[in-house]
């Protein structure tokens, strides 16, 4: 008797049995068949996985960042439409971090609530902490600043709020307005908090390493894992860069391992544990500049609606140049204040007036993006429901997300696209088509899967 866990269509688990009898075959192995055949042996391999910066898991944070007087925390409230961040005129008005688990906007979402009509709707949240600004010389301590970068260090993710508007009505910590010079001292205060731990962590290493033995496969790993650090050291130092910004791949970060693994003809389940301790030399450092940054312009209200602003160009030239590739949204918080406290009805009106729509959902799922999180649905009458996990997760991990036993005891799932189900209309009609797939442990899930999953006793 095998006893099935299953995540049916309404979303919830329930319990059947299912009666297998097996009758084993007769054969003898001196049979001649057996005698002259062998079955190749198999090769072993190496499946090298992506390497991806910054904590493991699901249940990631991204925080909001910047100097004082900003926006910060307004665009804390207008983002969680609450009050919980302290926005006021004058520095450190935030010192406690607030923390808001915000829905990340879905189209796809939206649309299986609209044909399964369920009685729950739960949709993707990304979770959002609002930060005390920090100043120059905040990586010594300076206002508040080991506190301050504590909180940083506890997120996954950076919003970096810029200001570019001009009000003197609102203060600014260095005495004017320049968004560039703001970045820099961000940039330059994460990144000298980095060299302190990582001068730390080598100082720390070097004397455990002083009297190890050449020959030992555990001590070959323990210098790996120095070299490494050193890297680490001399791309914030020397190449001057962002530690996100460096080349790390597998091979890098375990070469000597690998190589000193075969030479000993260790075994390849050896070899991969090398491969993800050395991933873990990077991650365990939790260091500031490993972090993704989203970085978000504040702007007048009246410059976001013309979609034009003198430092637009500039801040825009300064990331080409210090951190390629990093996104750029332009928004206003002025605007985002007056709209996140109007019903539903109201809002559209007024964005239909103003001729924009306001930037929060966007900036929602740039973060929700940046921290390498996607997400699959299990949809039925009773509950249609988003479940977040990382880029990369495997059926068993994604299943296990719902419940443990899901991941423990699992057995396959059945996967069927969001494409395909808007495309065929129906489960029934995926199904007769062919595109409801049954996927085992090797399954790579997708963002938009949708999952039925079974799990034995």
């Amino acid at each position: 008797m095998i006893d099935r866990f299953l995540v049916d269509r309404t979303g919830l688990r329930s319990l059947s049995f299912s009666l297998f009898q097996l009758r084993p075959a007769r054969f003898s192995t001196s049979s001649p068949h057996f005698a002259k055949k062998r079955m190749p042996p198999k090769k072993a391999s190496v499946q090298e996985k992506r390497t991806l910066l910054g904590r493991p898991g699901n249940n990631l944070k991204i925080g909001i960042v910047g100097v004082p007087n900003v926006g910060k925390s307004s665009f804390f409230n207008a983002l969680s439409e609450t009050d919980l961040g302290k926005a006021a005129n004058f520095p450190y008005a935030t010192i406690n971090p607030e923390e808001a688990r915000i829905p990340v906007p879905d189209v796809r979402f939206d649309w299986l609530c609209e044909v399964y009509k369920p009685v729950s709707k739960v949709p993707a949240h990304l979770t959002c902490i609002d930060i005390a600004g920090l100043t120059a010389g905040a990586s010594t301590g300076a206002g508040l600043g080991n506190a301050f970068l504590s909180h940083v260090r506890a997120v996954d993710g950076i919003f970096q709020v810029v200001r570019a508007f001009d009000d003197a009505e609102v203060t600014h910590v260095e005495g004017d307005v320049n968004p560039v010079r703001d970045m820099e001292i961000i940039q330059t205060e994460l990144r000298l908090k980095d060299i302190e731990w990582v001068e730390k962590a080598i100082d720390n290493m070097k004397k455990t390493t002083r009297s190890l033995n050449s020959t030992s496969l555990a001590d070959k790993a323990k210098k790996e894992e120095l070299a490494t650090m050193e890297k680490i050291y001399k791309v914030l130092t020397v190449d001057e860069k962002d530690v996100r910004k460096a080349e790390w791949t597998n091979k890098e970060v375990t070469r000597v391992s690998i190589l000193f693994a075969l030479r000993m003809k260790k075994s390849i389940k050896l070899e991969t544990q090398l491969v993800e301790e050395g991933i873990d030399v990077v991650n365990s450092l939790q260091l500031l500049t490993a972090k993704p940054v989203t970085y978000l312009v504040n702007l007048s209200e009246k410059d976001y609606l013309r979609k034009k602003n003198k430092w637009l160009p500039k801040i825009k030239a300064w990331i080409d140049e210090n951190n390629p590739g990093d996104p750029l949204i332009p928004f206003s918080v002025a605007l985002e204040e007056r709209l996140a406290f109007m019903s539903p009805e109201e809002r559209k009106e007024e964005e239909k007036k103003i001729g924009s729509a306001n930037a929060l959902p966007k900036i929602t799922q740039a973060g929700y993006t940046s921290l390498d999180l996607i997400r699959y649905f299990t949809c039925g009458p009773d509950e249609v429901r988003a479940w977040t996990i990382r880029k990369g997760t495997k059926a068993p991990q994604a299943a296990g997300v719902i419940h443990s036993d899901f991941e423990n005891k699992f057995v396959c799932g059945e996967i069927m696209s969001f494409e395909d189900l808007k495309e065929y209309g129906s489960e029934a009609a995926v199904k007769a088509a062919g595109k409801l797939r049954q996927q085992g442990k090797p399954y790579e899930m997708v963002d938009g899967d949708i999952a039925y999953w079974k799990a034995g006793a």
